[in-house]
């Protein structure tokens, strides 16, 4: 690395499939930014000696962080800020150096990718919402419907003892709460004007079948966001639009959410020109959605 450059890196198991480097470079080229983006394979073991080490380093000026690392790193935090103070889970990381002092700041993007996304998409409002899974992207996805004016949220979940931090988190959002089991899940979904799914891939494609399977006049009206976008299209997705949904790529959160990183790791407000995020999306493959 180049004395004095900047960095910034994405952490997680397995690391080797995450499209951030590629999102993160090519918008660091448009801004004019250089910034090193690098990744790191860590499980929640390896953290303690990984901040210490980052640490005692210079030039960084941030972390993106995806599975399993965003409640494990909480711990490891000089503070939270925003949504990661309401969630209790981050997935963004910045450096504060004040008075020859450093502080590590937690961030939480992913609520506002899961806001922009939909926003982009039409959504005005989440009358109806489905959220599919109840793990830490379920709580992002809880406070992304909260902002959406949702009133109530119906969870779909494989074992509902696993839900209560996700249900804890909409009671205290204001919401009304039903958990019901994932299995013969798909009457909600045809009900719900926006549904998140947060499972891993395939681990909704029961799901998915359940939905094919029903009545061909058994249409459907919403917008899908799978946030499972590797590999595409997910059979949920493919078995939405089959019925008439719309489903978003669940590449078009990680954009979003990535674009308010680098206005966090850059201080550029600009990282959210609509010309920076045709970029973005052209790293991964997306087409642009944002006009």
């Amino acid at each position: 690395m180049t004395s004095g450059r900047r960095r910034a890196a994405v952490l997680g198991h397995p690391i080797g499939h995450s499209r951030s480097p590629a999102l993160h470079r090519a918008a660091y080229e448009a801004l004019g930014v250089d910034i090193e983006y690098v990744s790191f394979d860590l499980v929640p073991d390896q953290l303690g000696d990984f901040v210490r080490k980052v640490r005692g380093e210079d030039g960084w000026c941030g972390l993106s962080v995806t599975m399993p690392l965003k409640a494990a790193l909480v711990g490891s935090m000089d503070r939270l800020e925003g949504n990661a103070t309401v969630l209790g889970v981050l997935n963004t990381v910045t450096f504060e150096r004040s008075s020859g002092r450093l502080a590590l700041v937690g961030h939480n993007t992913d609520v506002a990718g899961i806001v922009e996304a939909l926003r982009h998409a039409g959504v005005v409002r989440a009358a109806a919402p489905v959220i599919v899974g109840a793990g830490n992207t379920a709580l992002a996805a809880v406070a992304a419907i909260s902002e959406l004016g949702a009133a109530a949220v119906r969870f779909l979940v494989r074992d509902p003892s696993r839900a209560a931090e996700a249900a804890a988190l909409a009671e205290r959002l204001g919401l009304a709460v039903a958990l019901e089991p994932i299995e013969g899940g798909a009457a909600a979904l045809a009900a719900a004007d926006v549904v998140v799914s947060t499972l891993p891939p395939r681990a909704a494609d029961a799901l998915a079948g359940e939905l094919a399977a029903q009545a061909a006049d058994d249409g459907v009206t919403g917008v899908l966001l799978d946030v499972a976008y590797d590999p595409w299209p997910s059979r949920l997705g493919e078995a939405w639009e089959a019925r008439g949904g719309r489903t978003l790529h669940g590449l078009e959160m990680l954009v979003y959410q990535a674009v308010e990183q680098i206005v966090l790791f850059t201080g550029r407000e600009d990282a959210r020109r609509l010309d920076v995020i045709d970029v973005m999306c052209n790293s991964v493959g997306l087409a642009q959605r944002a006009r």
